[in-house]
């Protein structure tokens, strides 16, 4: 799907043909903007570099921050200050985020540093970003995965110049800038440099080669030139006391003479990044871009050939092909990084949050590289054995931000899923003490004590949580445990209304309690009996999903507190603008509803995602937002935690997954070209190596087992699947058998 990647989707304000049918009853109440970047990328690494303008909240593009409604404008046409590196990737509501060592080429003075100039010829693909100022110099960057090399082409000029911000960092929004703690930098040889700033508690080392070594080397320090400096040191940098500082090379120019520049990052100090750069880039540093950008290229075309489509439309390839690439960009995997201890082994930020990712993202990093996944979850576990909590957020960054807020024990279902599948490379006796421990933390305490806790939500995590660890407790054969934990896991029952059938009135992060009252937990039978059997089930859903509903309006710039109000009023699904209901789908599948179920994932893959740069509905969210097309676009989608993918009619005639190494077929009879709109198709049967398969079900061990799944597809809803249900309440894909839970 290399080919078919266009980074710049999700990078400006939603522009989608108008919503018709059931599409047109959702309502938005995030800020309608992809939030990405189309800058340089390795699969899973740590560097990403972009044009900075300092927009919210990458860095990159036109918009000032925003948390709801239509995204305000910050600058009227596409600028850069320089190009900067660590660029996120599609978050939400954080209001700043690393872009660090911005590089400016210039060709005017020093003062003019800071200055936005507009930039044009934009060109991105996967592990490469360009595009051309108006002063006429057109950048180039490639990135590694700890490393990131630039290409300049510059105009005939008397005194052109690469000049590189150290003290920059963070965005242009208000209180949206961040500053080193302490720095220092150092000319070490003619072309060559190193250094390091502290951001945020993290220690941040560099070191930067130029091949322009006829040019002069300079220290600057508040815009004004060190002529013979050779090193700069700060200590206990505040605000107040903070001036620009940076390395600068300058001479003059033929036209389109090339300069190469390039980096070498650790968070372990400067050796460790000299011997990265040297590692990724080579020796020579007049040979470092084509190379660092053919390798990187061979890297995503190694991802992105995992999955293949058979489609007749340019742009749903595009669509698809581009999920894919924003799914496998985060997290940074940074193996023997941790600036925090001392020991070698994996590590891992970016998890900005798992929030975002646990339902969708997580489980198709374990289908399509395990041993990446195995990698994070041993970063995840070396996190909570150093810091004492598995994160719910984790930046580059020490102490803050961790994002309790959203959610308990996420980290557990993503674990969980690991052990069931049986994959090697986990020690889990060792992540059973976490796991453990990670539930009695927080929330965790409330809920042992009283039965449930608030937010409200975080009881149904934490229940969960506790089901998750009773697989890794029955594999490891602590029995005594696994007891422990089912009438615990039975608590999620506290958290619901009997008279309603809803969860009971609280606080909730984003969205109301309609919209967390049919997440997919592991007792379905009992959550669907607790609301009144499988009618009412399904009546509560169809008014949540708006079936019979009129149209709603959309918030726009600068929505008022009623008109919000209002909003979240309706009680309606989001449209995958948000993440709380995004498995709200599927639940009609444990009512016996798979018609249902593909009215709404048809509605949502053809209606709320496109080509172009305002191609998604809101927040890719780290590629939360973007795997989870990948999956219901494929007819499957995994139920994080309980190593189930529930059976659904693919968008595509034919689809072939590599899932660790094994082919998956996903092929299709009676297929119709699905349209925005149009006729939805519905499963009529299903084969998995030629077997038929009444439940609407694969078992993680299936998935991951690859084969053949043939799907016989028509225009109206079958038998299939509304009498075998996924099931609930047992783990029948462990060894040692959990106890049946009962509702306290």
């Amino acid at each position: 799907m290399f080919d078919h990647v266009d980074p710049f989707i999700g990078t400006d304000a939603t522009d989608l043909p108008a919503p018709t049918g059931l599409a047109a009853t959702w309502w938005w109440p995030k800020p309608q903007v992809g939030n990405t970047h189309p800058g340089a990328t390795y699969p899973l690494g740590m560097v990403s570099a972009c044009a900075y303008s300092g927009a919210y909240p990458t860095g990159y593009g036109r918009y000032d921050l925003s948390t709801e409604g239509q995204p305000p404008v910050l600058h009227d046409r596409l600028v850069a200050s320089g190009f900067t590196h660590f660029q996120q990737s599609g978050t939400g509501a954080i209001r700043k985020y690393y872009n660090y060592f911005r590089v400016t080429p210039m060709l005017g003075p020093l003062d003019d540093l800071g200055r936005a100039w507009e930039i044009v010829d934009e060109v991105a693909r996967p592990g490469y970003y360009a595009a051309t100022l108006e002063s006429g110099i057109r950048a180039e960057i490639t990135v590694g995965p700890k490393s990131a090399v630039h290409r300049y082409t510059f105009p005939a000029h008397h005194d052109a110049r690469l000049v590189i911000d150290f003290s920059l960092g963070g965005l242009d929004i208000p209180y949206g800038r961040t500053i080193p703690l302490r720095a220092h930098l150092a000319s070490v040889g003619p072309g060559c440099a190193e250094g390091e700033i502290v951001v945020e508690g993290a220690p941040l080392a560099v070191r930067v080669e130029c091949d322009a070594q006829h040019w002069r080397q300079l220290l600057w320090y508040d815009r004004r030139l060190m002529p013979g400096g050779t090193r700069l040191d700060f200590d206990r940098i505040r605000p107040t006391t903070l001036r620009p500082f940076g390395l600068m090379w300058a001479g003059p120019t033929e036209p389109g003479q090339v300069v190469e520049l390039r980096f070498g990052f650790s968070l372990r100090g400067v050796e460790q990044a000299a011997t990265t750069l040297e590692r990724e880039c080579g020796p020579d540093p007049r040979l470092s871009f084509e190379r660092r950008r053919a390798t990187t290229e061979g890297a995503w075309r190694e991802h992105l050939g995992k999955v293949q489509v058979d489609t007749p439309s340019t742009d749903k390839a595009t669509v698809f092909g581009t999920a894919l690439y924003h799914s496998l960009i985060k997290p940074c995997l940074a193996p023997d990084e941790s600036p925090f201890w001392p020991t070698p082994g994996p590590f891992a930020f970016d998890l900005s949050t798992m929030w975002d990712i646990y339902r969708t993202q997580l489980p198709l990093l374990t289908a399509l590289a395990p041993d990446r996944a195995v990698e994070l979850a041993n970063a995840l576990l070396q996190i909570a054995e150093e810091e004492g909590n598995l994160p719910i957020g984790y930046r580059m960054a020490r102490g803050a931000d961790r994002f309790s807020r959203q959610g308990s024990a996420l980290a557990h279902t993503f674990l969980a899923d690991l052990c069931a599948l049986g994959l090697p490379g986990v020690d889990w006796d060792w992540a059973l003490v976490h796991m453990h421990d990670d539930l009695r933390r927080t929330y965790g305490e409330e809920f042992l004590l009283h039965g449930r806790t608030h937010p409200i939500s975080h009881t149904l995590d934490i229940a969960f949580g506790y089901w998750c660890t009773a697989i890794v407790a029955g594999r490891v054969g602590d029995l005594t445990l696994v007891d422990q934990f089912g009438p615990l896991a039975a608590r999620w029952a506290n958290a619901f209304d009997p008279e309603t059938g809803l969860l009971v009135d609280s606080t909730y992060y984003e969205g109301g309690r309609w919209n967390y009252s049919f997440r997919l937990m592991h007792d379905m039978a009992s959550r669907i009996a607790l609301a009144g059997g499988d009618d009412a089930f399904t009546t509560m859903l169809d008014r949540f999903f708006g079936f019979g509903a009129d149209p709603v309006k959309q918030p726009g710039l600068h929505p008022d507190v009623e008109e919000m109000a209002a909003g979240y009023g309706l009680h309606r699904f989001e449209g995958l603008n948000n993440e709380p209901d995004m498995e709200a789908p599927w639940s009609y599948m444990y009512a016996g509803r798979p018609d249902r179920t593909a009215q709404v994932v048809h509605d949502v893959v053809q209606q709320q995602f496109g080509a172009g740069r305002g191609g998604l509905p809101g927040n890719d969210d780290s590629g939360g937002l973007s795997s989870w097309y990948v999956w219901a676009s494929l007819g499957l989608f995994p139920v994080a935690g309980q190593n189930l993918f529930l059976l659904n009619a693919p968008a595509w005639r034919e689809a072939r997954l590599d899932v660790g190494g094994r082919p998956l077929t996903v092929e299709t009879t009676g297929f119709v070209e699905p349209e925005p709109g149009g006729p939805v198709q519905h499963v009529q049967s299903v084969h998995l190596d030629g077997v038929p398969l009444d439940r609407p079900f694969l078992t993680g061990g299936e998935l991951h087992s690859g084969g053949r799944l043939l799907i016989g597809l028509g225009p109206e809803p079958s038998g299939w699947g509304t009498q075998h249900r996924p099931p609930s309440a047992r783990a029948p894909h462990v060894d040692v058998p959990l106890p049946r839970l009962t509702l306290p």
